[in-house]
């Protein structure tokens, strides 16, 4: 739910008061909620509370009341800007009233004009007494929306508003919520999934103060992994030192410095992952020793004597059996034949090369231009974009080359 446009249509019946709770469980999660509301539905949860708890207009009719004392004249509220604003339309509490008018195509109320506009995948949660349940009509309605992909969130059995005992409660809040969750992520390219991604520099200590490292912000390995997270994927996160907080429950975060600490980290998940994303600007030398103490400075010049790094890409592909392994290149010259060198080398099925020499591309930037290189070297440039449209891009050609 985290980031998704909720547009939550709130109908006159008993179980409207649950709506209140319903839109606190949305926004915990990190939804946007915008509220639509019947006039019956008034009756029996205010406006006020659930734009209060949604911290949004609450909408109602198709223009708002003018003030008898302002001369501004009354302003629409757009049915079709809030069924397009909407990732998902939840109907909850669903009358037998209204589920009747969204089957037959009645349009008298703003939260009917949203239905008939929406684009995005509808869900309704009916809520009715037991012989309205029960009724043929009702069965009708119900297959009708289901034909129409709709999608029915079963009403629960139990105690009803008039004292009888059956079906036809609203299923309660956070029912609701596990449904919606559990269908989401039923549909997902990603579902069951297991990436690997690394993101960020390393740090290679010469003392306890001082390290050689990079500009490395780790933003797109960040974001290709709360894009694979959002699409489904469970993700393991090796992170090198960033200051960039991920936090997604879907996304394992393992912290790691130094190039010989990524290099464990990696390995001790690569076995068990389906694709592996090595985004993480990894240093390729390091010094020989590291001094224990504070380095004073004494002379005018300081030798170093640095030694190679293990090279994790290749060290991967050298052992890979199923997984699609993905590699960064970082170039500033001679780009395209480094990285199909490098491809072929470390025995990756893509490489990204961005060019240090472009703009817009490169370290602590929110944009990035991309050109992905396939196993059979074949090219696929991006025009700049901000990075969270270019690991989409990434992941998009990824399940297209897993699922051929």
């Amino acid at each position: 739910m985290n980031g998704k446009n909720i547009l939550l249509g709130v109908t006159g019946g008993i179980a409207a008061y649950k709506t209140a709770f319903l839109v606190r469980i949305l926004v915990k999660k990190g939804a946007n909620v915008k509220v639509v509301m019947t006039d019956s539905a008034k009756e029996f949860v205010t406006p006020l509370t659930l734009a209060t708890l949604s911290k949004n207009e609450v909408f109602s009719s198709f223009t708002d009341e003018k003030d008898e004392n302002s001369f501004k004249e009354p302003k629409w509220n757009n049915h079709v800007e809030l069924a397009l604003w909407a990732d998902l339309f939840l109907i909850a509490p669903a009358t037998a009233n209204t589920l009747s008018k969204m089957a037959n195509g009645t349009c008298d109320n703003l939260l009917l004009a949203c239905y008939l506009s929406a684009k995005c995948p509808v869900y309704y949660a009916p809520a009715m007494d037991l012989d309205m349940y029960q009724h043929p009509t009702t069965e009708t309605t119900f297959k009708k929306l289901d034909s129409f992909g709709n999608i029915q969130i079963p009403a629960a059995y139990g105690e009803l508003a008039s004292g009888l005992v059956g079906q036809g409660r609203m299923a309660e809040p956070e029912e609701i919520m596990s449904f919606l969750e559990n269908d989401l992520l039923s549909k997902l390219p990603l579902r069951n999934k297991k990436f690997l991604i690394t993101a960020g520099p390393t740090y290679e200590a010469i003392d306890p103060v001082r390290f050689i490292g990079n500009h490395s912000s780790g933003k797109m390995g960040c974001a290709i992994a709360e894009a694979a997270a959002s699409l489904g994927a469970k993700v393991t996160l090796i992170l090198g030192p960033s200051a960039l907080q991920v936090n997604n429950e879907f996304i394992e975060v393992i912290r790691v410095t130094s190039a010989e600490e990524m290099y464990t980290a990696v390995h001790n998940y690569f076995n068990d992952c389906d694709v592996a994303i090595l985004s993480a600007a990894v240093s390729d030398y390091r010094p020989v020793t590291a001094a224990s103490e504070k380095i004073k400075k004494k002379d005018d010049s300081l030798t170093l004597q640095l030694t190679k790094t293990k090279d994790i890409l290749a060290s991967l592909g050298e052992i890979k059996h199923n997984q699609f392994l993905v590699g960064f290149a970082l170039e500033t010259q001679n780009e395209e034949e480094n990285a199909k060198l490098k491809l072929k080398k470390k025995n990756l099925d893509l490489i990204v090369l961005n060019s240090l020499r472009d703009k817009g591309a490169g370290f602590k930037q929110d944009t990035n231009k991309v050109t992905l290189i396939s196993k059979d070297n074949k090219m696929f440039p991006f025009s700049v974009k901000p990075k969270t449209e270019v690991a989409n891009d990434i992941l998009k050609f990824i399940i297209e080359q897993t699922n051929a």
